[in-house]
């Protein structure tokens, strides 16, 4: 096993990863910017190192840096910042680190959408009509536009958590969209370029969690269900998806077991999938090469510990997985210091934290009174995941944990959370990717 980790992240991942390594008496080191120094994953690691401004976690060389001074064997790089870089897996690797994710040559391909996709199809992974080529402008965009037909979907090449993604029903629409996604793809991953693909009104967004083990074999777990977005950013998960009939499951398994083998595809990882329900048809999307935000419902359902094995698969243990099978039912709702109403962050300083507790409830949290929510990370303060014998037990704790929940002093979508929870679409589990357009749209007068 793993000596010494340092945990390249901060927030609810950091602590969520020193939890299990502390349990597995793994010595933990934690980073800071300044502006993080009162969190609770600094206090609960065994070592901290800080960073000189909040721009370090972005910072391959200052990460590399705080492994080799405080002495850590091995690097988890959690979710966002660097967690999905090929730099930094390769940097760690030369410099003789363990990395707990996929290896770089693997995170390298699956990085660009394009080729990504290109490679899946090519062994028999289902994919959305879509250019083959990465389109750079938009003369490229509307020359794809006349051989695919509208409605489109437009996303930026590199990177992931839905940032440049847009829908043109248009020429007007698609000229926009285009441009948009190339500015945020190279503001966020340096790369312009943009990937068109036919869009699917009425989809539902699934995803299979894979871990490849040191043996080369891949493990696939139960779907999750990632359909309620605002600005295509996941808000509540939940496992199984109610659109999902065992026959349905095993071929996404198959499917995203196939992605991953296709690779050589090692340590933990998602296959994301849209699916039209009334077809049972799906497409791959793409593939996230770390762990999930939404891993606890997976946990929750299966009995298993992610970041444990994880860690165990990147010291090259023996790792054996029985095939995973749901048991009940999870959810995860993610609290983040936002306005409920416009979805605007909102950070401030934590006045008041209290969580529910009780049966098949879990809290993943980042913060605590006492904190300060700054501006310079992304908004999730913390997140409530419920699991019970079944759906409606699930949707009956999560009512009741919501409502237990307090957060004071930044804004919080607590509210908003309760309003998904208690609309007839979400309690109904028919529902798709436009849920919270919907619901937004039903509040006008």
């Amino acid at each position: 096993m793993i000596t010494s980790l340092l945990v390249a992240n901060r927030g609810e991942i950091a602590r969520r990863v020193i939890r299990t390594a502390r349990a597995l008496g793994v010595r933990t080191v934690a980073l800071h910017a300044g502006v993080d120094a009162d969190l609770p994953h600094v206090r609960e690691a065994d070592d901290v190192v800080a960073l000189a401004d909040p721009d370090g976690y972005r910072d391959v060389d200052a990460v590399v840096a705080a492994a080799r001074t405080s002495g850590a064997e091995a690097v988890h790089p959690g979710y966002g910042f660097l967690s999905e870089s090929p730099a930094l897996a390769r940097a760690c690797v030369e410099e003789g680190l363990l990395w707990v994710g996929p290896d770089p040559e693997s995170m390298e391909l699956l990085a660009d959408k394009v080729a990504a996709r290109n490679h899946v199809a090519g062994h028999g992974v289902p994919v959305l009509p879509g250019t083959a080529d990465a389109v750079t402008g938009a003369d490229g965009a509307l020359a794809a536009a006349r051989r695919l037909g509208y409605p489109l979907m437009v996303k930026a090449t590199a990177g992931g958590g839905g940032i440049g993604m847009g829908v043109a029903g248009d020429d007007t629409q698609l000229t926009k969209a285009v441009t948009t996604a190339a500015s945020r793809g190279r503001g966020a991953f340096g790369d312009a370029r943009v990937l068109l693909e036919r869009y699917l009104p009425g989809a539902r967004h699934v995803e299979v969690q894979v871990l490849g083990l040191p043996d080369g074999s891949v493990v696939g777990f139960p779907e999750r269900d990632c359909s309620v977005q605002r600005r295509h950013q996941k808000v509540v998960e939940e496992t199984p998806s109610p659109a999902v009939d065992p026959p349905l499951r095993a071929r996404l398994r198959a499917a995203a077991v196939s992605a991953a083998e296709s690779v050589g595809y090692r340590n933990a990882g998602t296959v994301e999938f849209l699916l039209q329900p009334d077809t049972g048809e799906f497409f791959f999307l793409e593939v996230n090469t770390r762990l999930q935000v939404e891993h606890p419902i997976t946990e929750e359902v299966c009995g298993v510990d992610l970041v444990a094995l994880q860690l165990q698969v990147a010291a090259g243990a023996d790792v054996r997985v029985e095939p995973p099978r749901a048991r009940g039912n999870a959810m995860e709702f993610r609290v983040c210091a936002e306005d409920p109403v416009r979805f605007l962050p909102g950070p401030g300083a934590v006045t008041e934290w209290v969580e529910p507790a009780g049966p098949g409830i879990r809290v993943d949290s980042g913060y605590a009174a006492g904190t300060t929510v700054t501006p310079h990370f992304d908004p999730l303060l913390a997140k409530l995941v419920v699991s019970g014998a079944d759906r409606a037990q699930v949707l009956d704790r999560a009512r009741r944990a919501l409502a237990a929940f307090r957060v004071r002093g930044p804004k919080c979508n607590l509210p908003f959370l309760a309003e998904v929870l208690a609309g007839p679409e979400f309690a109904s589990g028919d529902y798709d990717t436009g849920i919270v357009d919907r619901l937004v749209a039903a509040r006008r007068p």
